[in-house]
């Protein structure tokens, strides 16, 4: 397995070198019309695990548009990395680093879905375990720690394959599908990785 890890931290294009061959890409506007077709024919799949705003928050992007710019903008500001995952060329998902801290604690948290008609074909663990690996190996990060709700055993086979430990549990954590939702905590450092996560899916 091999993958390409651009000299700059953003923006990027990772690739795979395995069948099925997986792209991490930045986001663009022209992205909308096979992103709405994904988002609506998995509606169903996808609507338990998606982020809502709690009473009184801000609101999110009302379009494909603005939510690109806001992404964009936190791209530039290097506080969130926004990939959409492809499979040999077609949109199948997002996987996004978000919340970069720099200064001492070198932290970030990596969200991510796919497609159903996609699952079980181990995308979604590669291409986690390609942004991790970039962010360890080019953007400096030191811990990367990904947030899962309980109920979701999809979300939580991908850690599992990873061998990513559980570190915490935080109760009522994010507003999920209408709700404040409890999450289970996993993380990884730089040290635990030396050969790259990638290494542990190809070994």
């Amino acid at each position: 397995m091999t993958v390409s890890l651009p000299g700059s931290c953003w923006p990027n294009r990772l690739t795979s070198g395995s069948a099925p061959v997986v792209t991490l890409r930045p986001i663009r506007r022209r992205d909308v019309t096979a992103w709405r077709a994904v988002r609506v024919r998995n509606r169903a799949w996808l609507s338990p695990w998606d982020a809502t705003v709690p009473p009184g928050g801000d609101g999110r992007p009302t379009t494909f548009g603005s939510l690109v710019r806001r992404l964009k903008k936190a791209a530039r500001e290097g506080t969130t990395y926004p990939w959409v995952v492809e499979v040999d060329g077609a949109f199948v998902g997002q996987v996004s680093v978000n919340n970069v801290v720099r200064g001492s604690a070198q932290f970030a948290s990596i969200g991510y879905w796919l497609d159903q008609q996609q699952a079980g074909r181990g995308i979604i663990p590669r291409a986690v375990a390609m942004a991790i690996d970039h962010c360890f190996v080019v953007c400096g990060l030191h811990r990367v720690e990904i947030c899962i709700r309980p109920e979701n055993a999809n979300s939580l086979r991908v850690v599992e394959k990873l061998g990513i430990q559980e570190v915490g549990y935080a109760p009522r954590f994010l507003h999920i599908d209408g709700e404040w939702r409890d999450h289970r905590i996993f993380a990884i450092t730089k040290e635990e990785v030396p050969l790259g996560l990638l290494a542990r899916l190809d070994p």
